[in-house]
């Protein structure tokens, strides 16, 4: 078997390193590859099914996925078709990234000032927003009151799960947690740093604090 590590690679690359790792079987075998995002795991599956090749997929840990295919037959090698071509039919297997480098920060689990169930409310209706855009944020970050927001018992959970298999990172502030006794009942995304917290900020083109 050939193992793959694409994680943290935009399409094409996984299907591009797919592809030369079957080709280098040079007949029947298994090739798995590990990455970091739905959509990469319905790249390789469409990429399989045009070529024939039997596929499964199997969701490790958050923002962890492996896609094993299992070639029974001689890979027909690429070389045939054309670069420019070859480049297009790659291309066309993707599904196109839809996350920017966007960061939006929730420090609180309400919205705006004023009536504090108002502002849950308009949270929650702001978190499902983000799952109905054309473009995605890369990262949310959560710290202080928005610690919550990841956590058991939040109304933005199937939401923020969504956006977690579209690729967007959820990370959340680990001080934070500890601080207000959540630890234990993070349900979505990864904990974080305060490093990591101004990292994503001061390298994003654009920072979003609702």
């Amino acid at each position: 078997m050939i193992k793959i590590d694409a994680r943290g690679d935009a399409c094409p690359l996984p299907v591009v390193k797919a592809k030369k790792a079957i080709a280098e079987l040079h007949g029947p075998g298994e090739v798995e590859v590990l990455v970091d995002n739905e959509i990469a795991v319905q790249n390789l599956t469409k990429m399989a099914q045009q070529k024939g090749y039997l596929s499964s997929s199997e969701k490790l840990a958050e923002q962890e996925y492996r896609v094993r295919f299992t070639i029974k037959d001689t890979p027909v090698a690429d070389t045939a078709v054309p670069g420019k071509v070859k480049q297009q039919a790659e291309a066309e297997t993707c599904i196109p990234d839809a996350r920017t480098d966007t960061v939006v920060v929730i420090a609180s689990d309400k919205m705006g000032e004023g009536d504090e169930e108002l502002g849950k409310t308009l949270l929650k209706a702001f978190v499902f927003s983000l799952t109905q855009q054309d473009k995605l944020p890369k990262t949310i970050l959560f710290y202080n009151g928005g610690a919550s927001v990841t956590c058991e018992g939040s109304a933005s959970l199937d939401d923020l799960r969504e956006l977690a298999k579209l690729g967007v990172e959820i990370l959340t502030c680990g001080t934070c947690l500890n601080y207000y006794g959540l630890t234990d009942k993070l349900r979505v995304g990864e904990i974080t740093n305060m490093y990591v917290i101004a990292e994503k900020q001061l390298q994003a083109d654009l920072v979003i604090r609702p």
